[in-house]
């Protein structure tokens, strides 16, 4: 009788150090995406000068503030943290379309860009997983 040989795993697990630069790297969009959230829910005088400026009604930034801040929480979760960057990069999204649609500047409509880039370099340095789905060519 034959014995049932382990599975090999199609990557190296992550390094100590590719997690602790993802972690960095991640914290970075985390913190202002969270402060970001905060505001909106607070619905302060800038968020609803804002609000104004690009035509979006005043009474909705607590809803978007909470949701960016639920989408935030979903990527904190290990086990859901690329459910969670899939959410994060179609919220950044909407910020984009929003910002072009007023004829915002240039840095209007690429911090949202660099933001996305971020989070999803800092999940591609600590989630091995998320390697072996979209490997980097040598």
């Amino acid at each position: 009788m034959q014995a049932i040989s382990q599975p090999t795993p199609l990557t190296k697990a992550t390094s100590p150090t590719a997690l602790w630069l993802g972690r960095s790297l991640s914290a970075l969009p985390v913190l202002f995406l969270t402060f970001d959230g905060a505001i909106k829910v607070a619905n302060i005088q800038p968020v609803v000068d804002a609000s104004v400026l690009l035509g979006l009604p005043v009474d909705l930034a607590p809803s978007i503030g909470a949701l960016l801040l639920a989408c935030v929480a979903v990527y904190l979760i290990p086990q859901t943290a690329v459910l969670g960057a899939l959410l994060l990069t179609g919220y950044l999204g909407g910020a984009v379309a929003i910002h072009a649609r007023v004829g915002g500047e240039l840095f209007s409509l690429a911090f949202p860009v660099l933001i996305g880039a971020l989070l999803w370099g800092g999940l591609y340095l600590r989630e091995e997983r998320l390697r072996t789905l979209v490997p980097l060519r040598r």
